[in-house]
Protein backbone atom coordinates (compact mmCIF):
# COMPACT_ATOMS: atom_id res chain seq x y z
CA UNK A 1 0.00 0.00 0.00
CA UNK A 2 1.08 3.30 -0.91
CA UNK A 3 1.75 6.35 1.50
CA UNK A 4 -0.77 8.64 -0.60
CA UNK A 5 -3.21 5.68 0.40
CA UNK A 6 -2.13 4.22 3.70
CA UNK A 7 -4.26 5.10 6.88
CA UNK A 8 -2.31 8.05 8.50
CA UNK A 9 -1.82 7.36 12.33
CA UNK A 10 -0.76 10.05 14.48
CA UNK A 11 2.04 8.79 16.92
CA UNK A 12 2.69 11.07 20.00
CA UNK A 13 5.52 10.30 22.54
CA UNK A 14 8.71 11.98 23.51
CA UNK A 15 10.52 8.50 24.07
CA UNK A 16 12.97 8.42 20.72
CA UNK A 17 12.87 4.76 21.23
CA UNK A 18 9.30 3.88 21.48
CA UNK A 19 8.66 6.75 18.31
CA UNK A 20 10.74 4.43 16.33
CA UNK A 21 9.52 1.45 17.08
CA UNK A 22 6.17 2.64 16.67
CA UNK A 23 6.85 4.13 13.40
CA UNK A 24 8.19 0.76 11.98
CA UNK A 25 5.91 -1.81 13.13
CA UNK A 26 2.90 0.21 12.40
CA UNK A 27 4.83 1.10 8.24
CA UNK A 28 5.18 -2.66 8.42
CA UNK A 29 1.51 -2.75 9.04
CA UNK A 30 0.55 -0.64 6.12
CA UNK A 31 -0.24 2.42 7.69
CA UNK A 32 1.59 6.01 7.47
CA UNK A 33 2.63 7.80 10.67
CA UNK A 34 2.76 11.24 11.90
CA UNK A 35 5.28 11.86 14.41
CA UNK A 36 5.13 14.27 17.11
CA UNK A 37 7.06 14.55 20.82
CA UNK A 38 4.98 17.45 21.82
CA UNK A 39 0.99 18.52 22.55
CA UNK A 40 2.14 21.66 20.21
CA UNK A 41 3.29 19.21 17.68
CA UNK A 42 0.62 16.63 18.06
CA UNK A 43 -1.77 19.53 17.09
CA UNK A 44 -0.08 20.92 14.59
CA UNK A 45 0.21 17.59 12.83
CA UNK A 46 -3.22 16.89 13.07
CA UNK A 47 -4.57 19.86 11.65
CA UNK A 48 -1.94 20.04 8.53
CA UNK A 49 -2.36 16.24 7.83
CA UNK A 50 -5.45 15.02 9.52
CA UNK A 51 -4.81 10.93 11.06
CA UNK A 52 -7.58 8.23 10.66
CA UNK A 53 -6.56 7.21 14.71
CA UNK A 54 -3.99 8.85 17.19
CA UNK A 55 -1.72 6.62 19.48
CA UNK A 56 -1.03 9.38 22.34
CA UNK A 57 1.37 8.81 25.27
CA UNK A 58 -0.04 10.54 28.75
CA UNK A 59 3.36 12.11 29.60
CA UNK A 60 4.45 14.78 27.38
CA UNK A 61 6.85 17.52 27.81
CA UNK A 62 4.48 20.68 27.34
CA UNK A 63 1.26 18.98 28.41
CA UNK A 64 -0.08 15.51 28.83
CA UNK A 65 -2.02 13.49 26.71
CA UNK A 66 -5.36 14.09 27.99
CA UNK A 67 -4.98 17.97 26.51
CA UNK A 68 -4.17 16.41 23.16
CA UNK A 69 -6.86 13.45 23.06
CA UNK A 70 -9.76 16.50 24.59
CA UNK A 71 -8.46 18.91 21.50
CA UNK A 72 -8.52 15.90 18.82
CA UNK A 73 -11.86 14.73 20.38
CA UNK A 74 -13.12 18.88 19.94
CA UNK A 75 -12.89 18.63 16.01
CA UNK A 76 -13.21 14.50 15.11
CA UNK A 77 -14.35 11.09 16.16
CA UNK A 78 -11.27 9.10 15.11
CA UNK A 79 -9.97 6.35 17.66
CA UNK A 80 -7.56 7.44 20.39
CA UNK A 81 -5.00 5.09 22.15
CA UNK A 82 -3.50 6.34 24.98
CA UNK A 83 -0.40 4.49 26.41
CA UNK A 84 0.50 4.83 29.85
CA UNK A 85 2.45 3.58 32.81
CA UNK A 86 1.80 0.94 35.20
CA UNK A 87 0.32 3.52 38.27
CA UNK A 88 -1.33 5.51 36.32
CA UNK A 89 -5.12 4.86 36.81
CA UNK A 90 -5.97 8.22 37.85
CA UNK A 91 -4.73 9.61 34.54
CA UNK A 92 -6.31 6.92 32.20
CA UNK A 93 -9.84 7.71 33.70
CA UNK A 94 -8.85 11.61 33.05
CA UNK A 95 -8.02 10.52 29.10
CA UNK A 96 -11.08 7.88 29.09
CA UNK A 97 -13.23 10.44 29.67
CA UNK A 98 -11.77 12.91 27.53
CA UNK A 99 -12.66 10.75 24.50
CA UNK A 100 -9.88 8.10 24.59
CA UNK A 101 -11.20 4.82 23.02
CA UNK A 102 -9.06 2.60 24.84
CA UNK A 103 -5.30 2.71 26.86
CA UNK A 104 -2.62 0.58 26.73
CA UNK A 105 -0.18 -0.14 29.41
CA UNK A 106 3.96 -0.13 29.23
CA UNK A 107 5.71 -1.74 28.68
CA UNK A 108 3.49 -3.06 25.99
CA UNK A 109 3.34 -5.66 22.96
CA UNK A 110 3.66 -4.03 19.69
CA UNK A 111 1.77 -6.51 17.62
CA UNK A 112 -1.08 -6.33 20.10
CA UNK A 113 -1.10 -2.22 19.86
CA UNK A 114 -1.06 -2.85 15.94
CA UNK A 115 -4.57 -5.26 17.04
CA UNK A 116 -5.98 -2.99 18.98
CA UNK A 117 -5.34 0.00 16.67
CA UNK A 118 -7.02 -2.17 13.47
CA UNK A 119 -10.04 -3.15 16.05
CA UNK A 120 -10.60 0.65 16.82
CA UNK A 121 -10.62 1.43 13.09
CA UNK A 122 -12.86 -1.07 12.10
CA UNK A 123 -15.55 -0.30 14.59
CA UNK A 124 -14.87 3.76 13.75
CA UNK A 125 -15.85 2.19 10.40
CA UNK A 126 -18.57 0.42 11.19
CA UNK A 127 -20.67 3.40 12.17
CA UNK A 128 -23.21 3.72 14.74
CA UNK A 129 -26.31 3.41 13.27
CA UNK A 130 -27.16 -0.36 12.93
CA UNK A 131 -30.56 -1.53 13.63
CA UNK A 132 -30.01 -4.62 14.66
CA UNK A 133 -26.31 -5.41 16.46
CA UNK A 134 -25.30 -8.78 16.27
CA UNK A 135 -22.39 -10.19 18.18
CA UNK A 136 -20.98 -13.62 19.28
CA UNK A 137 -24.82 -15.22 19.27
CA UNK A 138 -26.45 -12.05 21.11
CA UNK A 139 -28.94 -9.76 19.07
CA UNK A 140 -30.00 -6.64 19.87
CA UNK A 141 -32.64 -5.39 17.89
CA UNK A 142 -32.63 -1.43 18.86
CA UNK A 143 -36.35 -0.16 17.38
CA UNK A 144 -37.57 -3.27 18.55
CA UNK A 145 -36.08 -2.79 21.97
CA UNK A 146 -35.43 -6.71 22.04
CA UNK A 147 -32.32 -9.30 22.92
CA UNK A 148 -32.04 -12.58 21.85
CA UNK A 149 -29.02 -14.95 23.01
CA UNK A 150 -27.89 -18.09 20.52
CA UNK A 151 -31.83 -17.50 19.53
CA UNK A 152 -33.27 -17.39 22.91
CA UNK A 153 -35.77 -14.14 24.27
CA UNK A 154 -34.38 -12.34 27.31
CA UNK A 155 -36.35 -9.75 28.76
CA UNK A 156 -34.26 -6.71 30.21
CA UNK A 157 -35.78 -3.74 32.14
CA UNK A 158 -35.56 -0.39 30.42
CA UNK A 159 -32.40 0.60 32.40
CA UNK A 160 -30.55 -2.53 31.51
CA UNK A 161 -31.67 -2.42 27.91
CA UNK A 162 -30.37 1.08 27.89
CA UNK A 163 -27.21 0.12 29.80
CA UNK A 164 -26.39 -3.08 27.22
CA UNK A 165 -27.13 -0.72 24.50
CA UNK A 166 -24.71 1.99 25.12
CA UNK A 167 -21.82 -0.79 25.92
CA UNK A 168 -22.87 -2.28 23.08
CA UNK A 169 -22.23 0.44 20.57
CA UNK A 170 -19.17 0.93 21.86
CA UNK A 171 -18.23 -2.61 21.70
CA UNK A 172 -14.61 -2.90 21.78
CA UNK A 173 -14.23 0.20 23.91
CA UNK A 174 -13.54 0.50 27.44
CA UNK A 175 -16.02 3.52 29.16
CA UNK A 176 -15.57 4.16 32.39
CA UNK A 177 -18.01 4.33 35.38
CA UNK A 178 -18.72 8.05 35.28
CA UNK A 179 -19.35 7.79 32.05
CA UNK A 180 -21.49 4.85 31.40
CA UNK A 181 -23.67 6.41 34.62
CA UNK A 182 -23.76 9.88 32.90
CA UNK A 183 -25.23 8.07 29.52
CA UNK A 184 -27.73 5.91 31.01
CA UNK A 185 -28.65 7.64 33.99
CA UNK A 186 -27.80 11.35 33.81
CA UNK A 187 -25.40 13.62 35.07
CA UNK A 188 -26.93 13.79 38.97
CA UNK A 189 -25.57 9.99 38.97
CA UNK A 190 -22.14 10.44 37.69
CA UNK A 191 -20.45 9.65 41.06
CA UNK A 192 -23.08 6.27 42.03
CA UNK A 193 -20.30 3.53 40.77
CA UNK A 194 -22.69 1.25 43.21
CA UNK A 195 -25.92 1.81 41.33
CA UNK A 196 -23.78 0.90 37.99
CA UNK A 197 -22.49 -2.06 40.08
CA UNK A 198 -25.44 -3.48 40.74
CA UNK A 199 -27.57 -3.28 37.57
CA UNK A 200 -23.73 -4.90 35.76
CA UNK A 201 -24.32 -7.53 38.41
CA UNK A 202 -28.13 -7.90 37.26
CA UNK A 203 -27.67 -8.02 33.67
CA UNK A 204 -24.74 -10.54 33.73
CA UNK A 205 -27.06 -12.68 35.36
CA UNK A 206 -29.31 -12.63 32.37
CA UNK A 207 -26.59 -12.33 28.98
CA UNK A 208 -23.86 -14.37 30.91
CA UNK A 209 -23.34 -18.12 30.87
CA UNK A 210 -23.50 -19.43 34.42
CA UNK A 211 -19.91 -20.98 36.11
CA UNK A 212 -18.19 -19.62 33.04
CA UNK A 213 -15.53 -16.36 32.53
CA UNK A 214 -17.41 -13.73 31.00
CA UNK A 215 -18.59 -13.69 27.50
CA UNK A 216 -19.62 -10.03 26.99
CA UNK A 217 -19.35 -7.67 29.63
CA UNK A 218 -15.21 -6.95 30.55
CA UNK A 219 -14.23 -5.29 33.46
CA UNK A 220 -11.31 -3.37 33.87
CA UNK A 221 -11.23 -3.15 37.68
CA UNK A 222 -11.24 0.56 39.18
CA UNK A 223 -12.10 2.35 35.86
CA UNK A 224 -15.06 0.65 33.96
CA UNK A 225 -16.47 -1.82 32.06
CA UNK A 226 -16.22 -3.04 28.00
CA UNK A 227 -17.93 -5.00 25.41
CA UNK A 228 -16.05 -7.80 23.93
CA UNK A 229 -15.97 -6.99 20.22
Amino acid sequence: MSEATATRVLVVDDEPQILRALRVILRDAGFEVLQAATVEQALDAAALRPPAAAIVDLVLPDGDGVDVTRSLRGWSAMPIIVLSAVGEEDEKVRALEAGADDYVTKPFGLKELVARLQAALRRAGAGQAEPVIRVDGLELDLPAHQLRIDGRPVHLTPIEFDLLRTLVRNRGRLLTHRALLIEVWGPEYADDVQVLRVHIANLRRKIEPADAPPRYIRTDPGVGYRFAG
